[in-house]
């Protein structure tokens, strides 16, 4: 959705919210910091995942994604809701975290460290962790160390977490950890069909066949790994 569908009060309204935003995008820088040392700096984590990538989401970013939600308001006959009180709790990925590793069987262990250091570090999981996925087997891996699930029909492939340090001012940052082939994956996605699905059909059906590809790429490497361990 651009300007152009924008009524004129719909236009003031996203630009409010952009704005106190921008207002307090050092909380967000401050927050991410924290964070980082706290989660990507602890050597016992670091000895669990790969690398890590952090980011707090550029004002553009926002307001893309808020346009996006109008228009869904919109279309559904629904209330736009989002105003300056809610907006950090509305919008929850304004700062953000992905840890990354190499095989699946990493993620218990990975896991249950990083729970232990956000409660050790007085933070609020207020949601998650949740696997967020498609494929129909890791579903029922994840099931099976009792994380939860949600279906993604785009494909996509992370577990999310949104946590809340103990500070009166309200702010949230999303983790995510995922395997470095499903990184590869929404990499791609990103850069050429999301938040906009892209308009070439190939592009659309060929970002199908790299999921595939990947979970198949994960199963490999989980083989790979349980055999190197003699676990098979």
């Amino acid at each position: 959705m651009n300007d152009a569908q924008l009524t004129a009060e719909e236009t003031a309204r996203i630009n409010e919210l952009v704005g106190h935003y921008e207002l307090n995008l050092d909380s967000f820088e401050r927050l991410l910091d924290a964070m980082r040392a706290v989660v990507i700096d602890h050597a016992d984590l670091q000895k669990l995942y790969h690398s890590a990538r952090w980011r707090v989401k550029a004002p553009s970013h926002l307001r893309r994604k808020l346009e996006r939600k109008l228009h869904q308001a919109n279309a559904s006959g629904r209330a736009f809701t989002i105003t300056t009180e809610n907006l950090f709790e509305e919008i929850n990925d304004l700062a953000g975290m992905r840890l990354l590793h190499l095989h699946s069987t990493q993620f218990p262990e990975i896991n249950s460290r990083l729970l232990s250091l956000l409660d050790e570090n007085f933070y609020s999981v207020i949601e998650g962790p949740i696997a967020r996925i498609w494929d129909d087997e890791y579903e029922a891996y994840y099931r099976s160390i009792g994380v939860e699930t949600a279906k993604n029909p785009r494909m996509y492939t992370s577990v999310h977490y949104v946590v809340q340090p103990n500070t009166r001012t309200k702010r949230t940052i999303e983790i995510q950890v995922r395997t470095l082939a499903e990184e590869l994956w929404g990499e791609v996605d990103h850069t050429v069909n999301y938040p906009v699905e892209s308009p070439r059909r190939a592009c659309r059906e060929q970002i199908k066949v790299l999921a595939r590809l990947t979970s198949s790429c994960s199963r490999l490497v989980d083989s790979i790994f349980l055999a190197h361990r003699g676990d098979e």
